[in-house]
Order: structure tokens, then sequence, then C-alpha cells
């Protein structure tokens, strides 16, 4: 059986030769997130040596680049972050909604990620916890996790945030739970509108304030003019924000931000082929009841598709929101555990837990039955010095 085809290997490749094309266009964050997944899992990491002492049989384990884009080092940091959030499921429904980018200002996204990115999450937070707080609708103060993502099927740009939403709040004084109608959370035009106002006003703020970058096709924009036309001409338009069906229930939602989470723009998994400097990978079409196709794409316009959703440095894409944000969730979350009645968990993984499922039994030999020890580590620096001091 042949060996899976990996991101890694279309950059092995083909990375060299697309790095030379793009010599004085490629940016500093994506040619080292290139090298990362080039190296991931190869001697050029280091790694370490196991082995069992009777039988003498020997594993060689290489370590893992770890950069948040490589389809390889996801599944740790998935399963860790996971294990945290199960402790933090309430006994309601949750509801996803999503919040979109119209083209003429995703181009201007692309252009200027870490500003309308962070424009982007706060906007769509504002909006929900504003629609929510109103008595007319909820009349609570809710929680939520917002993910970004900026890919489509196919890999082309397209910015986006889902949100993962418990069905009910706080009441304004914190003394009970208000809980949201079964099967509906919040009326999704109300909060379209109300996201396209938020977002164009800090947009609009963030250029007066110089935060914004135009170039290339966009470079008219850099006229104050130019750029409050561009503005007027997109808040005439309806913004797309659409809520899913609700979950069936906590395991749902696990399984949801398994997915959703840690994803990157495409997973090893759907690679099909490489071959004649073409890319072949499947993807499903939305606009066709999500059937399943192949497309296939010049090596370099893959590799071109794929570094369009490399994050800037230190983005946060994962953040949480209301009574689920970081400085006081834990107080908060206790608060609506008592408002709603919920008993203690008994089958909540202890930190003695957590250690055994991510450190496993040792490895036993198949011939021997001992168990593996490791007998060297080794790093690139000291391979690289060994060979300089033997030539």
């Amino acid at each position: 059986m042949s060996a899976r085809l990996e991101v890694a290997d279309i950059f092995r490749r083909h990375g060299e030769a697309y790095r030379l094309a793009r010599d004085g266009h490629l940016g500093r964050v994506e040619r080292r997130t290139m090298s990362a997944i080039e190296k991931c899992r190869t001697a050029e990491l280091g790694g370490h040596m196991q082995g069992y002492r009777s039988c003498g049989l020997i594993h060689i384990a290489y370590n893992s680049c770890r950069n948040r884009h490589c389809p390889k080092c996801q599944g740790r940091a998935c399963r860790d972050w996971l294990a945290a959030r199960q402790e933090e499921l309430l006994p309601v429904p949750y509801f996803h909604v999503v919040f979109t980018l119209p083209a003429p200002i995703a181009a201007i996204a692309f252009q200027n990620k870490a500003a309308v990115y962070a424009i982007l999450f706060k906007a769509a937070a504002e909006t929900l916890r504003t629609i929510a707080a109103d008595p007319k609708h909820l009349g609570a103060q809710i929680g939520l996790i917002a993910v970004l993502h900026s890919w489509g099927q196919n890999l082309h740009y397209h910015p986006h945030i889902h949100c993962i939403v418990p069905g009910g709040g706080l009441s304004p004084g914190g003394t009970s739970w208000v809980s949201c109608r079964p099967g509906f959370f919040l009326p999704v035009r109300v909060l379209s509108r109300l996201f396209r106002r938020l977002f164009l006003e800090e947009l609009q703020a963030a250029f007066d304030a110089g935060r914004l970058n135009f170039f290339g096709d966009l470079a008219e924009l850099a006229q104050p003019t130019t750029f409050r036309r561009h503005i007027a001409g997109v808040s005439r338009v309806e913004w797309v924000v659409y809520a899913k069906p609700p979950f069936g229930g906590p395991k749902q939602v696990l399984t949801y931000l398994a997915r959703c989470t840690h994803r990157i723009a495409i997973a090893n998994s759907r690679l099909v082929s490489m071959a004649n400097d073409k890319i072949t990978f499947l993807w499903r079409d939305y606009r066709h009841r999500g059937k399943a196709k192949l497309m296939t794409l010049d090596a370099h316009e893959f590799i071109r598709r794929f570094l369009l959703h490399v994050l800037p440095d230190g983005f946060h894409r994962i953040r949480h929101y209301g009574f689920l944000a970081n400085a006081h969730r834990a107080q908060k979350l206790e608060q609506c555990r008592s408002l709603l009645e919920v008993p203690l968990q008994q089958d909540v993984p202890t930190n003695e837990d957590r250690a055994e499922d991510t450190n496993p039994p040792a490895r036993r030999c198949p011939c021997c039955g001992e168990q593996m020890v490791t007998l060297a580590i080794w790093r690139y620096r000291e391979i690289t010095a060994f060979w300089n001091d033997s030539s």
C-alpha cells in the first residue's frame, strides 16, 4: 500500500520552485509555515530513539513542527482543548451562528488580516450579546465561543466566524437563568443588520486611525473619499448571517468543536493525488447539496491557495466572550450551574486522568514483551555539529 499523500509532500516537491517564483511576494510567516510543514516529523527537527534491551529492536520517532497550520500537528492540541471545554458544557441546547463578509470587504481583509480579523471577532460577538441582551428578544447575558475560518471547500479566500452559543443566559441581575425559545435563538435578519453596521463603523475607525493599508487593485481605497464610497456601497447589500439547527446535546457540541476549532484549510485526508505538477483533492459543493467532487489544480496554485489562510503571528483564532470569557469563566459557569440546578459532575476527568490519557502506557515489544525505553534523544543542531566535526 502506498503512503498517503500529505501537504508536506507537496511542499517538499514543489515548495522550493514556488519560493523562487514568488520571491518578492512571499511573506516571512508564509515562508516559515512552509518550512515547518516540510520538516515536520523528519530528522531535521530531531527526535528520539527507543528500543528494547533484550531483543535489540529499535524504533525511531521524529519531532513534530507544532505549527498551527500543519495538518499533522493539530490532533494533540485539539484533544487537550476539548478536555477543558467538556467541563464547561451546560445542560442546555447549543446554537451555531455564522457571520460572513461580502467579497468587497473580504478583499480588504486579505490585505489587512490582523486588523480586519479583530474587527470581525468584535462585531460578531457584540452583535450576539447586544441582541441577546434586548428584552424584546432574550433579555440575558450570554456566552459564546467564536472561531475564525478563512477558507471554503475549494480553498478560496472566504473569511467567516463560527459562533457556538448556549441557548440562554443570565438575567440582568444574575439571579436567574433565561432560556431561549425551543429550537430558536435570535432572529438572523436583526443579527445581520446590526453586524453590518458595527463592522463598518469599526472598519471606518480603523481607516481613520491609519491602521489599514491598500495595494495592487485596492490602492485607490487609500483615498478617504473612495474608501467612504466603497463602504457606502457594501452598506446597502445584505450580509450573510445564518443560524444552523441547534445541536442535539453536549456530545454533538464537542464533536463539532473537534472538527471546527483546530481545523486548517485542508486536511491530508482530502488529498487524492500529485502527478504531472498537478494536485487533485476532494471538496464538497454546497451549492449542490454538498455533493463530493474532485478538483485538480496546478501545484503552485494549490500552494498559493493554502497560504492564503496563514494567520498573522500571534493572532488568536479561538476566542471566548460573555460568561465564557477567560477572565471570569469559572465563576460565571458555577453561577449558571447553580441557577440551572445542575448537580456536581462525578464523571468529569481529573488532571490525573488526563495525564493518563495523554501519556499512554509504554509500548511493549511484540517479541519479548518488555517495555520500550528511550535510548537517545537528538536535535538538529547536534546532528549538524557532528557532521561539521567529521568533515
